[in-house]
Formats: C-alpha cells, sequence, structure tokens
C-alpha cells in the first residue's frame, strides 16, 4: 500500500524534491500546494512555479490558495484524506490544524544543519560566512518556524569557490533523497525523531541588493565568499570610477600592499587587481558592467583602462 502524500512547495528546491517523490513506486502524490502565479519578466506575465510546472507534467492537482488559514484550505486539505504533508520551501507558515489533517504529521526539507540557519536563505548565508560544511534536514513540522523535531541530517562540505548556485544544485538533489527515505520510514514507523537543541539556533534573512556592495575591508576570503554566496542573485558589485560593476568571480593573489582597501593594484591581462584588509588583495575574474553582458575582467580591460594607484 502506498504513502497518501500532499505535497507543498513553490520553487526549483522544491520541485526537486517532488520529482523525487513522483518517481517513488511506493508514494502517492495526491495533490500539490504551492503559491499563486505570480508576475515575471518585462512583459509582467504570469509564471508558473517550477514545482506547478511538474505537478501540472504529471497531471497531479495543483492548488494555490491565497492563504493557508482560511477555512476553505483546511475542508480541501481534509477532503485530500492525506498520510503525510511534505513542506519544501512553500512560502508560508502552516497552522496547527493544517499540520494536524494528515494522519501522519507533515514533514519538511531545510537546507540547513538545524538549528543553524534556520529562516530563509540558509544556503546563501553558508556560503556568505565562509562555513566548512552545511547539509540538508528533515524534521517534523511544529508551531515555531523550523523548531520542530529532526528526523534525518546529511552534511557535505562547502566547496572553497562553490557558488551559493552550485550548492543550491546539490542540496536540493540531497534534500530530495532525504525526503524519501524519511516518508518511507516514517510509513514503516522506524522514522527517528529528536529535538532541537534551541539555545543553539541561529536565524538569517531572505537576501536583498543591500547586501551587494563589496567591503574592500574585509580579508580576501571573506570577499570570496562574499561574490560566491551573491550568486547568481543579487550579485556582488563594486564601483569604479563612477561606474558600478556587477562581479562574477574573484581569485586570491600573493600580493602584499601598502595601499588602502579598495584601491587599485593592477589591472590587465589578469584580471582587476584590489586591494583589502590586511595588506593583502584579490583579482577579479569575471565582471558586468551596465548594459553589457558578463565578461572576463580582462576583455573589459581593453576597452575600459584602468590606471593602477599609487598610493
Amino acid at each position: 500500500m502506498s504513502l497518501r502524500v500532499v505535497f507543498m512547495g513553490t520553487p526549483d528546491f522544491a520541485a526537486a524534491s517532488l520529482e523525487a517523490l513522483i518517481d517513488a513506486p511506493d508514494i502517492e502524490v495526491a495533490a500539490v500546494f504551492t503559491q499563486p502565479d505570480k508576475p515575471k519578466g518585462r512583459g509582467m506575465k504570469l509564471a508558473y512555479s517550477p514545482v506547478k510546472e511538474l505537478a501540472l507534467a504529471h497531471g497531479i492537482d495543483v492548488y494555490q490558495p491565497a492563504g493557508v488559514r482560511g477555512s476553505d484550505t483546511l475542508e480541501l486539505m481534509r477532503s485530500l484524506a492525506p498520510d503525510v504533508l511534505a513542506v519544501v520551501a512553500y512560502g508560508r507558515i502552516l497552522p496547527d490544524e493544517l499540520i494536524a489533517a494528515a494522519r501522519l504529521g507533515a514533514v519538511n526539507v531545510h537546507g540547513s544543519l538545524l538549528p543553524k540557519y534556520r529562516g530563509a536563505a540558509p544556503i546563501q548565508w553558508a556560503v556568505l560566512n565562509g562555513d566548512a560544511e552545511t547539509g540538508v534536514t528533515t524534521m517534523y513540522l511544529a508551531h515555531d518556524m523550523d523548531a520542530g523535531d529532526i528526523i534525518y541530517q546529511e552534511k557535505t562540505p562547502i566547496g572553497e569557490f562553490e557558488t551559493s548556485g552550485e550548492l543550491f544544485d546539490r542540496l536540493s538533489a540531497m534534500g530530495a533523497r532525504l525526503l524519501v527515505r524519511t516518508l518511507r520510514d516514517i510509513a514503516a514507523g522506524t522514522a527517528p525523531r529528536t529535538p532541537q537543541e534551541h539555545d543553539n539556533a541561529t536565524y538569517v534573512k531572505q537576501l536583498d541588493k543591500s547586501v551587494c556592495p563589496i567591503d574592500w575591508n574585509c580579508t580576501p576570503r571573506e570577499i570570496v565568499k562574499h561574490v560566491c554566496g551573491l550568486l547568481p542573485w543579487p550579485v556582488a558589485t563594486m564601483e569604479l570610477n563612477g561606474t558600478v560593476l556587477k562581479i562574477y568571480s574573484v581569485d586570491y593573489t600573493d600580493t602584499v600592499t601598502s595601499l588602502a582597501p579598495g584601491k587599485i593594484v593592477s589591472a590587465g591581462r589578469e584580471g582587476l587587481e584590489v586591494a583589502c584588509g590586511g595588506g593583502k588583495s584579490v583579482l577579479i575574474r569575471e565582471l558586468q558592467a551596465p548594459g553589457k553582458r558578463r565578461m572576463s575582467a580582462a576583455d573589459w580591460l581593453l576597452g575600459h583602462p584602468v590606471k593602477p594607484d599609487e598610493s
């Protein structure tokens, strides 16, 4: 007998988990809940979420309530009679009565090693903060955000130059596999349940463009992690001669300099070298100027010569 699951999710990270559930022969995805369609692109046309696109492609019923606290949503969920709710980056906190509509409760996939990085953008903040490792957690949903009992965790190292986008793809695949294992063990009655150490909890917020400018007083590694952590969005920036450049790739150097942070150490075939904290420098290898395509810093410098600073 298959486990009857109602899936709730919205972005690409969630779509990977939904696809894994669809492929599992012992799991039945009874329905999918996702956020309402949102305008996107220059034409501001309504766009489906990745989860909705995948569900429709497999003939699964899709529901998009404006909220989850109304009686209509609760009655709908009860009528679907799920064994379990599988919630992955849905975008809303579920009320207790909705969680209770599932016979075996609700489980969630979170892109961090809880209780670290509760909240939004945990993957990006793990990169931004220069963490050596991160992972995914499956947990039972609770009243408070990301505070439920842990079921399973899987760890993975973060590459020195791994971007948030690259890590996002790896963790979404890890999370999908872990969710299938979690649901099977819940069905079998063998899933563990470990309360979180709430005193050790940390919280992170969603990213916006206010975090983009590079602080050249930081160490080389902090700058490398800043650039990697903001890819693919919102992208690190620097200002040079009145122009704001998006920075896509930065590397370490062996340079020791007396120039003040933010000053140009060199500009040429290798790229654009900028002084930073601790008498060190970093080398910008790839950038994008306003209205231009993304390109190597060396190619950009051919049409936009930059003179190194002398003091």
